[in-house]
């Protein structure tokens, strides 16, 4: 099929033809007056000929003009030419729902993505920079998988009457099995109008959030359940827009990204207000560069909250928790790293079955008010203590204003007598738990013999034989139990 723009431009130039051409024969027949019947046929006959011509000249420009770009070749889809309103003022949902059902036409034919999933080559729905609303979610068609595929380029508004348990877009299939892969929605606002969540994928495979805005949600910005590999990227997400101290804070509601799977990538994003702003329920994932302010901690809002007791497995790297942090359950395999904690905003361990293992918090900074807050504190409300603890690493971090709390510590006590005591207990992070001490006892001038009586309760007591002027330097370890 010939390309739009070139119907169009021959058709200019055979209208001014047209144009040109009848001028010429009107003044032909003027320069005859005195012409009989004959004459006037002759010159009568190709005038009628021309205006046929014209007419149906018209009606192929018409055409061309009204047919949506999905009929040509090219598989980018406008959402304008399917009817959709840009304004917003009309309900926009039929039309942009056929945009994406005659995108999922424009399949490569023997190219597949994982099996089942038929190749669109890059197939992309382009909103052309209006803003769109819509009384039901948008939903990819799911009788049979397909991928490659882009939705960017504009907004979405939730109508008045959008149901309140739907987002706005939907990958969500029917079928237990994957129907989706390599699907990318990028450059879009997403306002829920406090009608239910922003995008939602569900059982999808590689999926691409990238550069979107989203707001005015009640229950998540984004949701991701089941499926493979979905990455967040270079977004904005918030309930209520604000730069912080908004009035509104202590009633901010939702999740701003709801993770329930596996190997997802969260990288560059910003959660400005929710009352948690990513939740975890899943193994492998990573969270990079994500700026929590989502709801300060005592308003009772949780920057991060990892939900994956016994098997956590979750990285969280070069972070920043703005007077809001992080709560971990039973923690197996976590690693944070990297990331500052501002206005008291504390990591918070708490216990469900007494657990915790390959837990790193390591080369951190922290900075409070210098009301007594601890960096790293423990929840074992429910009588659970933890019991089970190994491989917990706390160190390396750096502290203004608050209450270091580490696994490894350093002291030194001098002493004339035959007794040292150097006490741990304000940093160490367990409250009895001296499994590794290393010690140093430099004495003057005699060479006394000594001895490591008692690492109870935190402190560590070394005895001499004989009065001595002497100094113990000890080095603690919490962090390795179990092995030899």
């Amino acid at each position: 099929m010939m390309p739009r723009n070139a119907i169009a431009t021959l058709v200019k130039l055979l209208m001014g033809f047209l144009c040109i051409t009848v001028f010429h024969v009107n003044h032909g027949e003027s320069s005859y007056p005195g012409a009989g019947t004959h004459g006037s046929t002759y010159y009568q006959d190709p005038i009628r000929r021309m205006a046929l011509v014209k007419a149906s000249l018209h009606t192929l420009r018409t055409v061309a003009v009204s047919s949506p770009q999905g009929s040509s070749s090219s598989r980018v889809h406008h959402a304008t030419e399917y009817g959709a309103d840009p304004t917003g003022i009309s309900d926009s949902t039929e039309a942009l729902q056929q945009a994406i059902s005659d995108a999922f036409i424009s399949r490569i034919e023997g190219a597949h993505l994982m099996e089942g999933i038929a190749d669109l080559g890059g197939t992309q729905l382009h909103l052309d920079g209006g803003t769109y609303k819509i009384s039901r979610p948008l939903r990819l068609p799911d009788t049979t998988g397909a991928g490659n595929f882009m939705i960017y380029g504009g907004s979405l508004l939730a109508s008045d009457d959008f149901p309140t348990d739907r987002h706005l877009i939907e990958l969500w299939s029917e079928s237990n099995s994957f129907k989706y892969e390599d699907i990318t929605l990028k450059d879009l606002m997403i306002n829920s109008n406090f009608r239910g969540g922003g995008i939602a994928v569900i059982n999808s495979l590689r999926t691409t959030i990238d550069n979107c805005y989203i707001s005015s949600f009640t229950s998540s910005g984004i949701l991701i359940h089941g499926g493979h590999e979905t990455f967040v990227r270079n977004s904005f997400i918030g309930q209520h827009s604000n730069v912080g101290g908004d009035h509104r804070e202590k009633h901010f509601s939702g999740i701003g990204i709801d993770i329930n799977g596996n190997d997802n990538a969260v990288t560059d994003v910003i959660i400005f207000s929710a009352a948690v702003g990513i939740m975890v329920r899943g193994q492998a994932n990573i969270l990079t560069g994500v700026h929590c302010y989502n709801k300060a901690t005592g308003w009772g809002g949780i920057g991060i909250h990892i939900r994956s007791p016994g098997l956590t497995q979750t990285r969280i790297l070069n972070s920043y928790f703005d007077f809001t942090g992080i709560v971990a359950e039973d923690p197996v395999q976590l690693h944070i790293s990297g990331s500052f904690f501002l206005g008291n905003a504390f990591v918070l361990i708490k216990s469900l079955k007494g657990v915790i293992s390959g837990l790193t918090i390591v080369d951190n900074m922290f900075a409070g008010d210098y009301t007594g807050t601890q960096i790293v504190q423990f929840d074992q409300s429910n009588g659970q203590y933890f019991t089970a603890i190994d491989q917990v690493v706390v160190d390396r971090n750096v502290v203004r204003g608050m209450i270091l709390k580490s696994t490894v510590a350093k002291g030194s006590k001098w002493s004339n007598g035959t007794k040292w005591t150097v006490d741990f207990s304000e940093v160490l992070l367990f409250p009895d738990l001296i499994q590794n001490v290393q010690y140093t006892l430099q004495a003057s001038s005699s060479f006394p013999n000594h001895i490591l009586r008692n690492v109870s309760h935190n402190r560590v007591t070394v005895e001499t034989d004989v009065p001595v002027s002497a100094t113990l330097r000890v080095l603690v370890d919490q962090s390795m139990l179990g092995y030899v």
